[in-house]
């Protein structure tokens, strides 16, 4: 069947408006990614501190620690024990992820650049940092969601309290831990829930 050049020329203007829709879509922080056989805990795609787009199905396979953070914050300290959990477990497999919010008393009023600034210079984070997201409320972002959820474990649902929440995913992509803000990276309770999985 022969076309014309300009209904060609029509189709090509409409594939061009959809997959600029579709881009547009995907720009929107934490959709999902739909990797074949990524976990439902990682089926996200986030933007990255720097602004781009990250598969967290790239974290399949390791053991995960997602963090709601913030640079204003009575826990902020916590950065310290994060990047020291990051330094002690990364080579066996360790994960954490961090998820700056200004949900809780404002707390994290800063750009993506000036948190990444204030994380690398006083806390000399090294760990993965991700673009504010929404983690209560209106506006939720999908991964949160899944998350306060319990992620298919009614034991494990309910809202993000505060800054520093932390939620602990296995090598099987499964939520199976949720740990307060009040419990310290290196504690003993949380060190110990890491070790065990890796």
């Amino acid at each position: 069947m022969m076309w014309s050049t300009s209904r060609i020329a029509a189709i090509a203007m409409t594939l061009t408006f959809v997959s600029g829709f579709l881009a547009m879509a995907g720009g929107t922080r934490c959709v999902r990614a739909s990797k074949k056989d990524c976990p439902p805990a990682l089926d996200f795609i986030s933007k990255t501190i720097d602004g781009a787009d990250k598969s967290l199905c790239d974290y399949s396979g390791n053991v995960v620690l997602i963090v709601n953070v913030a640079s204003k914050c009575g826990y902020t300290p916590q950065y310290k024990g994060l990047e020291e959990l990051n330094e002690k477990y990364r080579d066996r497999g360790l994960r954490v992820l961090g998820f700056p919010s200004n949900d809780f008393g404002g707390q994290e009023p800063g750009s993506e650049a000036e948190i990444k600034e204030f994380c690398s210079s006083k806390f000399g984070v090294k760990f993965d940092m991700f673009s504010k997201v929404v983690v209560k409320g209106d506006g939720k972002a999908p991964l949160y969601a899944f998350l306060t959820s319990g992620g298919g474990d009614a034991a494990l649902a309910g809202d993000v309290k505060w800054n520093f929440q932390k939620y602990l995913i296995d090598r099987n992509g499964k939520l199976v831990g949720v740990f307060s803000s009040k419990v310290d990276p290196m504690s003993p309770e949380l060190t110990a829930a890491i070790e065990k999985l890796l």
